[in-house]
């Protein structure tokens, strides 16, 4: 696999570190796919995440929204030893982690037949969103002030 140095671009830039995290957690790859999920966007700036976490009860799993990471975290309570001939329904641990962008936040999330639905919307704000600024015309000079600016 091929790998990067980013140091480089440390000295030249500002601002950018996270961007250069997630360049080397992208890269770095062997990520667990477990649950399954869909990334949808509803509208311009909605999204949806959902989850199949079948065989999870809604207390066993945590959804948290810290800075700009969505963690959802699920861990199964065993209530009774059982004994399967064949288990195809994982109910291992897991813990997935989503990065978000500046100004997304978590609406919500919604359990409904094995599905996590996490709602996500950007909400920049007001001082952010950019503005139009008023340009001021100057006062007309008369003949007498350009000639006393003259002398």
């Amino acid at each position: 696999m091929r790998t990067y140095d980013f140091s480089p671009l440390f000295r030249s830039t500002i601002g950018f570190d996270r961007l250069f995290d997630l360049a080397e957690t992208a890269q770095r790859g062997g990520e667990d796919n477990y649950p399954p999920y869909n990334i949808e966007r509803l509208a311009e700036d909605r999204y949806q995440i959902s989850l199949a976490v079948a065989g999870f009860a809604p207390d066993e799993i945590s959804v948290t929204a810290e800075q700009n990471v969505l963690t959802v975290e699920g861990n199964k309570v065993e209530k009774a030893e059982r004994e399967y001939l064949y288990q195809g329904i994982s109910t291992r641990r897991f813990k997935r982690q989503f990065s978000l962008a500046d100004y997304v936040q978590v609406k919500g999330a919604a359990f409904d037949n094995g599905l996590l639905s996490v709602e996500l919307a950007r909400e920049i704000p007001e001082a952010m969103k950019p503005r139009r600024i008023a340009i001021n015309a100057a006062p007309a000079r008369t003949t007498r002030q350009l000639e006393s600016a003259a002398a």
